[in-house]
């Protein structure tokens, strides 16, 4: 394409507000067009970008047998199972049509699907089979991030359709061999790590994260064996040691500074953090639940809502807080709870000897408190973070901690949706039996801005060939050496018979500006047409290394091959 005809708008004028931010960078290359920080729109560039990743996934799935669908963006709010909408409830964009109908714009097929297979399968001789469809979704996001997380966004959606657990349990792996193949023809670094379940109801699920310091998820691994987790449900497996304790007296207190929470107290009572006793109110289903955790832990909320059996946690209301227990949220203490209070506590409670906590009553706590001589634990639980250095659940070695970004995640589902929407089969003994699931999602328009942060120098971008919008930049030097127009023109129609995607900048612009706009679009090779052109002399220029090299045009074929065929 020559790029006086292309639509491409570059901005090197533009403020720079974080330094190397690909959305940012996105927009100036002119990839992307960004309205108000929260509307994305592809150009040319950055639509063949992502063509790219859709044709990888593509070639992919097909390895899968798996049956490309398209299912309906508009559906009925009617159709919604009530357990999809209160997961959804929040992020869920609703309209109504001219007749008053309730509507939604979705954000998971799962439930769709899974009401066509109930009428069109019948047998295990119709199973097992796999469908996906890549398609844009909508969802409501309360943070927006540009291309990294926004409320249209375009996903690969696979489910699988089983009638053995052996079955579905291998294809589990398979899913995993091709998502793995597609950040390998990628290039990008990326753990497997095992993840929650989240809304879903299921058996087991894993997260594909790419390796970032930029990442907004952090995982925990093993720094002696594969195992990695994502950081909000690694077990913590360090046992809790019960300490010989010789218990001092109760003592009430009193603070001088009402003004003090559970977070500053070590520093205005000068004890260490392991003996404090931090508490947390929720409210579930009209009553309270005490939660305890010690004062160096942070209190994990994910495993909170996997013990309780909810998908969602609220804080107790400050009222009924003061009602029940004579005093604001942040007094609350362990010592002298209504007996129709529930606690919970972490493991790490256990070995506290003499600590401290608040007393119920404002300004007021407690010193030298001990568990279960002084109150009751209802149920202890692993409640908290991991921290680094401790020792990793599969028993080899120790955690550290790394950052990513989350591009994919797939879940066992088994019969837990076909057995809520009656989806089932006969056998070969002719029994009923439920339908195995698996439903497996990819972030395509976050690979891509992932992908942007990864491929990026201080001169703009270095695309790999499996994801630069063309092959090659031909350059034309001297603007007003004929020769040089005349060869331009001559190596651009050879490499398009070559089948190269070029990019070909013909316009009448100073040569520092097509060197800033090449660099900033970011192709892997350059090819610049310029004082030697009478002598039939380009030069090439490697994007990624910064390395030329001058070529006769009779060879500039041959090493063309030969780049992209080691880049």
């Amino acid at each position: 394409m020559k790029q006086s005809l292309a639509f491409i708008r570059t901005n090197h004028e533009m403020p720079s507000i974080k330094p190397l931010d690909p959305n940012e960078r996105l927009i100036r290359a002119g990839y992307i067009h960004s309205q108000n920080d929260k509307f994305i729109s592809l150009l040319p560039l950055g639509k063949r970008v992502l063509q790219k990743i859709e044709k990888i996934i593509r070639e992919e799935m097909n390895v899968l047998t798996a049956n490309e669908v398209s299912l309906p963006t508009l559906n009925s709010l009617q159709s919604l199972d009530s357990n999809e909408r209160q997961a959804y409830s929040a992020e869920l964009f609703q309209l109504n049509n001219r007749n008053k109908d309730e509507l939604y714009l979705t954000p998971s097929h799962l439930e769709i699907l899974s009401l066509i297979v109930k009428e069109k399968i019948t047998s295990y001789k119709q199973l097992p089979f796999v469908l996906y469809q890549i398609q844009t979704k909508y969802r409501d996001e309360l943070n927006i991030n540009g291309m990294f997380k926004n409320r249209e966004f375009l996903t690969l959606d696979v489910y699988s359709f089983h009638h053995t657990t052996e079955n579905l349990e291998e294809f589990y792996e398979k899913i995993d061999q091709v998502y793995s193949a597609i950040f390998r023809r990628l290039g990008l670094p990326y753990k497997k790590v095992l993840a929650d379940l989240g809304s879903y109801c299921g058996e087991l699920s894993h997260e594909y994260v790419v390796l970032s310091e930029n990442g907004e998820v952090t995982i925990a691994q093993s720094n002696q064996s594969d195992f990695a987790v994502n950081f909000d449900v690694a077990k913590v497996t360090l046992q809790t040691t019960i300490p010989h304790c010789e218990m001092k007296e109760l003592i009430k207190e009193k603070i001088s500074d009402t003004g003090v929470s559970a977070d500053d107290f070590q520093t205005h009572i000068d004890i260490p953090a392991d003996r404090i006793i931090k508490t947390n109110v929720y409210q579930l289903n009209g009553e309270l639940i005490v939660v305890l955790y010690r004062g160096d832990h942070i209190l994990n909320e994910v495993k909170l809502k996997n013990v309780l059996n909810v998908q969602s946690l609220k804080l107790a209301d400050e009222k009924l807080v003061s009602e029940l227990f004579g005093c604001t949220t942040k007094y609350v203490g362990p010592i002298k709870l209504p007996v129709h209070v529930k606690v919970i506590a972490d493991f790490g409670i256990k070995s506290i000897c003499n600590g401290i906590s608040f007393g119920n009553e404002e300004g007021s706590y407690y010193v030298n408190v001990n568990p279960e001589r002084d109150f009751a634990i209802n149920e202890y639980a692993d409640l908290r973070y991991i921290q680094e250095g401790e020792p990793s659940p599969d028993g080899n070695g120790i955690i550290q901690f790394a950052k990513g970004h989350e591009v994919a995640h797939i879940f066992k589902l088994g019969a837990a949706y076909s057995e809520q929407w009656n989806a089932s089969f006969l056998d070969e003994q002719g029994v009923s039996k439920p339908i195995l699931m698996g439903t497996y999602g990819f972030g395509v328009s976050r690979l891509f801005a992932v992908a942007a942060e990864m491929y990026q120098d201080e001169k703009g971008f270095i695309w790999p060939n499996s994801l630069a919008p063309f092959d090659v930049h031909l350059i034309t030097e001297c603007v007003d050496h004929e020769e040089g127009w005349l060869l331009s023109e001559q190596l651009y129609n050879i490499l398009l018979t070559y089948q190269f995607e070029v990019l070909f900048d013909d316009r009448q612009l100073s040569i520092d500006v097509k060197y800033k706009d090449a660099n900033l679009i970011g192709l892997p090779v350059q090819v610049i047409v310029g004082k030697k052109a009478s002598e039939g002399i380009v030069t090439v220029v490697d994007r990624r290394t910064g390395q030329s090299y001058e070529c006769a045009k009779e060879e500039l074929i041959d090493r063309l091959n030969e780049f992209f065929r080691v880049y």
